[in-house]
């Protein structure tokens, strides 16, 4: 059994946990007085004005003009609104797929100031697809301009199975890695701080505090790709589970008897019947069998495309195209999915399912048959009052959700961060990068 360790607070907490309600509360309302501002924490108004004015020298907050120009105020100075000045500090995002990596450079705001993607071979050592990963933040930090104080760190999502904690790629199957210490890598390249979790968990993040999720007290966000996974955010915290290893929704058993093996040793898991691999499969065998069809001309169109990041596309080409067989057969994938997403209703009950990676893709032919299995099999009428839609961000999840994770430890939450973990080493220079600096 695990020991709980019960932790007392000092006074620096005490202020940087204010700063975090302050700051989250800036991020959620974009323009607050700080009279709303003390309201919404429940912070005194001395509390509020001394944090403010910190931050306003910091050039993290900034005030405007008069906030009611209509509103009478016989005493008193006008209420100004407050916001968070966005290009005040910047944070690095790094979302490493299967043969690919994004790397993008974003504001407070997430949004994305400079952004590139680079391929590599699967067969690539892992530690120099992490060198190549810190030689492209290092050429863009330098090409941007940017004084590097002003970078807060470096997040990132990575497949596979990830330790936040030490920031090691324990298992990433479709790469072929194992116990990879990308935290480590990175931050002796970079000398900036890094963390490192899975880079659907970070998607969920990213959409929680950036995206559709903003406001739901509860999310899951589904990716499929070559794998499926998920992360959830619940309360405004992201769930790892006790092994860090929540989300795990490919390997969910959907056929016992007489599924298809699957790469993690078992039999019938989700994988093995909506993930891309397995829908391209069906597709070729649908055009091989039928070579004058739909779908066996949009394969052929451009034989260099079948090897192109998204193959997929000429699949959900053909099916919106009127091609009857390979519709039917992407919403008997679907109506997988949707069983999958009832379980998870049923477990977790979240206001909100985000569909993003292939899935976001084919949205118009997976979603309403995936939303409606749903809602057909989850106990006791639960799916009806659960939103399914697809992300807003699209290729831009995962360097948006790898961001959030740095901007969220290292500026938004780092209060709460550090006391995840108060044993943990921190480089150095952390604090010189975050909004006490």
């Amino acid at each position: 059994m695990s020991e709980h360790t019960f932790l007392g607070s000092n006074i620096n907490l005490v202020k940087m946990h204010n700063m975090q309600a302050i700051l989250l509360s800036m991020l959620d309302e974009k323009r607050l007085s700080r009279v709303q501002l003390a309201q919404k924490t429940s912070l005194s108004t001395t509390t509020i004005t001394n944090l403010i004015a910190e931050l306003i020298e910091q050039g993290v907050i900034t005030e405007e003009g008069a906030q009611c120009q209509n509103e009478r105020r016989s005493v008193g100075r006008p209420r100004t609104d407050l916001q968070l000045a966005p290009d005040a500090r910047f944070a690095v995002g790094v979302h490493i797929g299967i043969g690919l990596f994004r790397v993008a450079i974003v504001n407070l705001l997430a949004e994305i100031v400079h952004g590139e993607m680079e391929n590599f071979e699967l067969s690539s050592p892992a530690e120099e697809v992490i060198a190549r990963i810190a030689a492209r933040i290092e050429k863009m930090i330098s090409e941007s301009e940017l004084e590097r104080p002003r970078i807060l760190g470096v997040g990132v999502g990575a497949s596979g199975l990830v330790n936040y904690q030490t920031g090691v790629n324990l298992l990433a199957p479709n790469l072929g890695w194992l116990n990879v210490p990308i935290q480590e890598l990175l931050e002796a390249a970079l000398q900036l701080p890094v963390i490192v979790d899975n880079n659907v968990r970070a998607m969920a993040v990213g959409e929680a505090f950036f995206g559709v999720g903003r406001g739901v007290d509860s999310l899951a966000f589904v990716y499929g790709r070559a794998g499926v996974g998920a992360g959830f955010v619940v309360g405004g915290k992201l769930f790892r589970g006790s092994n860090t290893g929540a989300g795990e929704i490919g390997h969910t058993i959907i056929l016992p008897e007489g599924g298809e093996p699957c790469r993690c040793g078992k039999n019938g898991c989700l994988e093995t019947l909506v993930s891309e691999t397995v829908i391209l499969r069906m597709a070729k065998e649908i055009a091989q069998k039928n070579p004058g069809g739909l779908l066996a001309q949009q394969l052929s169109q451009d034989q260099v495309s079948i090897h192109s990041q998204f193959p997929i596309e000429h699949v959900f080409s053909a099916a919106r195209k009127g091609d009857i067989e390979t519709r039917r057969m992407i919403e008997g994938r679907a109506c997988y999915l949707g069983i999958a997403l009832a379980n998870l209703v049923n477990i977790l009950n979240p206001e909100l399912i985000i569909l993003g990676g292939m899935f976001a893709q084919g949205h118009d032919l997976i979603l309403p048959v995936a939303a409606r299995t749903m809602r057909e099999m989850a106990f006791a009428g639960m799916g009806e009052k659960v939103r399914v839609q697809t992300t807003e961000f699209g290729w831009r999840a995962g360097v948006i959700g790898a961001s959030a994770l740095a901007l969220l430890r290292f500026f938004y939450q780092q209060a709460a961060a550090q006391n995840i973990n108060p044993t943990q080493n921190q480089p150095q220079n952390q604090l010189s990068h975050s909004y006490l600096s």
